[in-house]
């Protein structure tokens, strides 16, 4: 077993792994860390581009694409480490990143995942919109960031330069502590991509376990890699699986009007983006709707053999409406919104 293992997982990446991978190679110094590419059943030659110019970089190759959550589950069942950084083809990262983050995990062994101070790559000075200053939700499960809020994105100005406790780190780059990851059985792989970091999160908090924050070690996310923010499967994929994720992890007395709500606020964002984004956005809506019901099997599955699912901690939990603070009361950032 090595300590640390730091796992890219690539899908048609070859662009992002010429630009970033010599990066990452050249300031993971540890001797103890090996960087490994999960290649999801790529074809644009990234493995052959790997093996000719990165022979030191193990590569694992995966006979299809699976997806973030099958991807990384396929590929962290073939390394054996401690400790999993995952990060994201189209990330930069400084000299020292891994060893601060794993530092800062050795000194907490009640962390299960960890994030570093995720910035823009093209805007340097100012957050990434996924993941920014680590990850919360409100009590409809909206996810939001210190740094960020739905499309307003803070400048870095030191304003969340604090080590802290979040409900969430962002999987563009995260440190997972193995047994954690092992003890919760990694990653749902129902939700294919996209908000199975959090669900992962939540269920680490069920089994006793603290997410956190490190704005020490500090990296620049491109953003958008694998599907542009405003592209219909990534709008699919993010209702579909945000309302799993409740379904899911919420504690019963809350399950059912929490649900209704968010039906009834997605039936209103259905309106808006087809007047803005046009059908194939809201009908990404409608898609993902008609799919959680077809989970609802799986998710009765799921609670059965969760004994107390739903743990709600009031500093990473905002217990008040995001959408109302947002657009009603024009609180735009982190600093202005209020907590019950």
């Amino acid at each position: 077993m090595i300590r640390t293992a730091v796992v890219i997982l690539n899908w048609n990446g070859k662009k992002f792994l010429k630009q970033f991978l010599p990066g990452v190679v050249k300031n993971t110094l540890a001797p103890d860390t090996s960087v490994i590419v999960a290649d999801n059943g790529s074809e644009d030659d990234s493995a052959k581009w790997l093996a000719e110019n990165h022979p030191e970089v193990k590569v694992i190759r995966l006979d299809s694409n699976y997806g973030y959550a099958g991807g990384y589950n396929r590929a962290l069942k073939e390394v054996e480490a401690e400790y999993y950084i995952l990060l994201n083809s189209d990330v930069e990262v400084e000299p020292a990143w891994a060893e601060k983050l794993i530092t800062f995990m050795e000194m907490h062994p009640d962390v299960g995942a960890c994030q570093p101070r995720i910035r823009s790559y093209y805007n340097r000075d100012s957050f990434e919109y996924a993941g920014a200053a680590g990850g919360y939700i409100d009590r409809l499960g909206y996810p939001f960031c210190r740094g960020r809020i739905f499309d307003t994105i803070e400048n870095d100005n030191g304003q969340y330069d604090d080590v802290r406790e979040v409900f969430w780190a962002s999987g563009s780059c995260m440190v997972v502590r193995g047994a954690a990851f092992d003890q919760c059985d990694g990653f749902d792989e129902s939700f294919f991509l996209h908000m199975e970091e959090i669900d992962l999160c939540w269920r680490m908090q069920n089994a006793g376990y603290t997410i956190s924050y490190f704005p020490h070690s500090v990296v620049w996310h491109v953003g958008g890699g694998t599907l542009g923010y405003g592209s219909p499967s990534k709008i699919y994929y993010n209702f579909r699986n945000s309302l799993i994720m409740l379904a899911k992890n919420l504690p019963a007395k809350h399950l059912r009007r929490t649900i209704f709500i968010r039906q009834v606020l997605d039936g209103l964002a259905v309106v808006m983006l087809l007047f803005r984004e046009g059908r194939a956005a809201a009908a990404a809506v409608l898609r993902a709707h008609r799919d959680f019901r077809r989970q609802k099997t799986a998710i009765r599955t799921f609670r059965t053999l969760t004994p107390n699912p739903g743990i709600f901690t009031p500093h990473t939990t905002m217990n008040r409406y995001l959408l109302y603070e947002y657009y009603i009361r024009k609180r735009k950032t982190f600093t202005e919104l209020r907590w019950r």
